[in-house]
């Protein structure tokens, strides 16, 4: 009878006992997924929230999602075809690594590509991130913000100054300019603005499953 891939032992080297059990637990969680789920995805979370993340593990709380610890992730599934722990699986094992997530799910694939192409939540920027378009404040009244936050505004680089209790820009100013990457200041001043210019998105890259091998997905 042939010995089952499952059964495979991992060497994990150079660890303390609890690192050891942890990778341990993490390859079993791992070599179980692949047995329970009929498709592994692997995906690019871009401008990475994690509150927005677990949202997307909640509406997918059927499926598993995993991010970070790439290493053991692929020493679990099996880079080779000698080490993988199921027929095929090696090919997406060599995809997983830097920010790469794995995706597992029985759910429909058509199903799955239109919910994550739909998929998309503004949020602020954050510094160092580009900016997304050119914003400019007018002289003249600022009503949205309390007279106690004047201060931090001129900290933030605004020309202002209070004007009978009333926040007041004192000429023109540009807050940033399209292409520019955002410093800290800027950041935090769209944030005040309410401007949002990032997109948390979830870009599938590869697909998996044992009928059709590993297909590239863009």
């Amino acid at each position: 009878m042939p010995k089952s891939k499952r059964q495979k032992l991992v060497s994990l080297t150079r660890t303390d006992k609890k690192g050891h059990q942890m990778k341990e637990k993490l390859i079993n969680e791992i070599r179980d997924c692949v047995n329970d789920y009929e498709s592994i995805y692997l995906f690019i979370v871009e401008n990475m929230r994690n509150a927005k993340l677990k949202d997307v593990r909640k509406e997918w709380r059927d499926s598993r999602m995993f991010l970070g610890r790439n290493k053991v992730i692929a020493l679990a599934l099996g880079k080779t075809p000698e080490t993988e722990c199921k027929p095929g699986v090696h090919e997406i094992a060599q995809h997983v690594s830097g920010n790469i997530g794995v995706f597992f799910t029985n759910s429909d694939a058509a199903e799955i590509k239109r919910w994550f192409d739909d998929f998309r939540e503004a949020d602020f920027a954050r510094s160092g991130d580009e900016a997304k378009e050119t914003i400019s404040l007018k002289e003249g009244p600022l009503a949205q913000f309390s007279h106690a936050i004047e201060p931090h505004l001129r900290k933030l680089g605004l020309p202002t100054t209070l004007k009978r209790g009333v926040v007041t820009m004192l000429k023109d100013h540009t807050v940033c300019t399209k292409g520019e990457i955002l410093k800290p200041e800027q950041a935090n001043l769209l944030k005040l603005l309410e401007i949002k210019m990032a997109t948390f998105s979830i870009r599938l890259t590869h697909k998996y499953s044992e009928a059709d091998g590993c297909l590239e997905l863009e």
